[in-house]
């Protein structure tokens, strides 16, 4: 029987074992799927069982998509341009880092049909997805990217990368016509973001790339004031079936039954 595993710190939100084993039922492969909570130590022990064929694959979330990549042998094109890991694989005895949130992404925008051509974005938080997300609205032609994170240092980081972004002070709020939250306050139903929401003007869209909780307070907030919000849940179900189909050259379905899976959950 084959493994698979999702590692992060913290772990519990992640429904990918639910997701994974549910499409393994579906095309009767005989597989696992397991969450695991490590902390930075643990990398170099597991990339190890991949390499021993113990693990076939993992997906990696918060904090280590980063973290990761020194223990790879090779990375993607997609991985090499966003410098994050969110899947990696055995393949000719090289271990393989690849990114399938940037298409997981780019996906989840056309799901809820928005269209980020000329408008502004704002991103909050400078993790390990953020690089994704730039890369992944870079091709979609927006006015302005701008960044901003509660340590400066790291959104500076990103912007040697990514020039042409914007930093801003983290508590300011420029105008924006799309805003992501890409940190992980939010994952605990009592983290807030503490932004000004009665400073933001109307007709925003707020997008947060956590799906679990549902509703963030920081999406919560958002709609309250009447913008249009939305989850990551889309992103969350593209990004596996990415992975999913490359492990396994299988392509499951994403139907109204897979939506309803997670979001029910």
């Amino acid at each position: 029987m084959k493994k698979f595993l999702v590692i992060g710190n913290p772990i519990e939100h992640s429904l990918s074992p639910k997701l994974h084993n549910y499409w393994f039922k579906k095309s009767n492969i005989d597989a696992t799927y397991e969450k695991k909570l490590i902390d930075e130590n643990d990398i170099s022990k597991i990339i190890l069982e991949i390499r021993e064929n113990k693990i076939q694959g993992i997906n990696v979330t918060v904090p280590f998509k980063k973290k990761v990549i020194e223990f790879l042998d090779q990375m993607t094109a997609e991985a090499k341009e966003s410098q994050s890991v969110n899947m990696i694989y055995m393949n000719k005895d090289k271990i393989i880092g690849h990114n399938t949130d940037i298409s997981g992404f780019e996906l989840s925008l056309r799901h809820i049909k928005y269209n980020v051509n000329k408008k502004k974005v704002l991103i909050l938080g400078a993790g390990g997805v953020v690089s994704s997300l730039i890369v992944a609205l870079k091709k979609m032609n927006p006015s302005k990217i701008i960044l901003t994170n509660r340590t400066r240092e790291k959104a500076e980081k990103i912007k040697e990368t990514f020039k042409d972004v914007e930093i801003e002070e983290w508590g300011n709020l420029p105008d924006f016509d799309f805003i992501i939250n890409a940190t992980s306050l939010g994952l605990n139903k009592d983290d807030d973001l503490n932004l000004d929401y009665e400073k933001i003007g109307e007709n925003k869209y707020f997008y947060d790339v956590i799906y679990n909780p549902k509703e963030t307070n920081f999406l919560k907030k958002g709609r309250e004031n009447g913008h249009l919000t939305t989850n990551g849940v889309m992103m969350f179900i593209y990004q596996a079936h990415q992975s999913f189909t490359m492990w396994h050259q299988i392509m499951p379905k994403i139907d109204d039954d897979t939506i309803k899976l997670i979001e029910n959950d």
